[in-house]
């Protein structure tokens, strides 16, 4: 079976498709799929309609795999597709400006291998805060995705605004223990760091 990880061209996943090889096409899949999902989220702050974006890319390159035959690098390849449908989606919904619309097709490799890690940061936060305990998790969240202030959630939950602001510390001092002593952020630079601040 063709190693996905040697997958790296766009002639490789033609081939692992006409040769109906499955196995190889959903460990693709399964490999791209969240990093896309974040990419394509980014832009859409929708997760059920970036999910649709995702699965639909990868719908259409199953059933037209000739498409791929003179794609170079496929990886950037999949990112200025996804991102470029959710832009398109964005325009729909909200007239959004023809400019923006090129964005994903001058997208530089580089740029792509970026953006590839900062979603892999993201990733990492979003599982991190997943292990917090229930009721933690859920107002860390709506504090710092939904941008709800604390008499929002006390008064949704049913809670004392100290409650929430007692969960919100704890769940900051364990995120920014975790995240302020990573090693392999630190080599990333700062940069990723400062990403992570942006929730912390």
């Amino acid at each position: 079976m063709k190693n996905v990880d040697n997958i790296e061209t766009g002639l490789e996943l033609q081939n692992v498709i006409i040769n109906n090889n499955t196995v190889a096409f959903t460990y693709f899949y399964k490999s791209y799929f969240s990093k896309l999902l974040l990419a394509s989220n980014s832009y859409l702050k929708d997760a059920a309609l970036a999910e649709e974006v995702v699965q639909n890319v990868f719908l259409k390159i199953w059933e037209n795999p000739y498409q791929l035959g003179e794609v170079k690098l496929v990886k950037p390849y999949f990112y200025r597709i996804v991102i470029n449908l959710s832009l398109n989606s964005l325009k729909r919904k909200k007239s959004l400006d023809q400019h923006h619309l090129k964005i994903a097709n001058q997208l530089t490799d580089d740029e792509i291998d970026i953006l590839d890690e900062e979603n892999e940061v993201i990733a990492l936060l979003h599982s991190e805060i997943d292990k917090l305990p229930a009721q933690c998790k859920k107002i860390f969240k709506l504090s710092r995705f939904e941008g709800q202030k604390y008499k929002q959630i006390a008064t949704q939950l049913n809670i004392s605004e100290k409650t929430v602001e007692n969960h919100i510390g704890n769940a900051l001092k364990i995120l920014r223990g975790r995240f302020l002593n990573d090693e392999t952020l630190n080599k990333k630079g700062k940069g990723y760091l400062k990403l992570i601040s942006i929730f912390l």
